[in-house]
């Protein structure tokens, strides 16, 4: 497992980075044969693999933001062209709906839904009631009851 890379470490990679003239260079040429220096040479090469996959993480990253602020703004655009035609919300052309009104806007259609439906129930309700009743109804005839008296059967 490597060992976790400190800031030193960081700076002294960029500085043999910029300015290899610096350090003294060890080429193919002369191979180095200490162990000591093929653990530090190791230890320098994981700190370059952990600084690129650091940039390479930050470059990614960078990417998907550019690309999620590009959908934010077609998704605007949408928005936008939705805007400019007329809507039941009560906003003119052109005039963007303010998202504050959202709640209110939401109750006021319901309610006018509402409102129509039932006055559509009643209107049915009132063609089904006359289509019912007979143009020449009469009232039904009525028996006459006679009292008993009592004691009779």
């Amino acid at each position: 497992m490597s060992k976790p890379v400190t800031p030193q470490e960081m700076f002294d990679l960029w500085q043999k980075m910029v300015n290899p003239g610096a350090y003294p260079l060890q080429s193919l040429m002369f191979p180095v044969l200490d162990p000591k220096e093929l653990d530090k040479k190791i230890g320098e090469l994981e700190v370059v693999e952990h600084w690129l996959r650091a940039n390479l993480n930050m470059l990614q990253l960078s990417i998907k933001s550019l690309e999620y602020q590009r959908a934010l703004l077609e998704g605007g655009e949408k928005a936008r062209a939705q805007a400019a035609t007329p809507s039941a919300g009560g906003a003119s052309p052109g005039e963007l709906p303010n998202p504050a009104m959202w709640a209110w806007n939401m109750m006021a259609q319901a309610g006018k839904q509402a409102t129509d439906a039932a006055q559509e129930m009643m209107a049915q309700a009132g063609k089904q009631a006359s289509d019912a009743a007979p143009e020449t109804r009469q009232p039904a005839p009525t028996k006459s009851r006679r009292r008993r008296k009592p004691g009779s059967s």
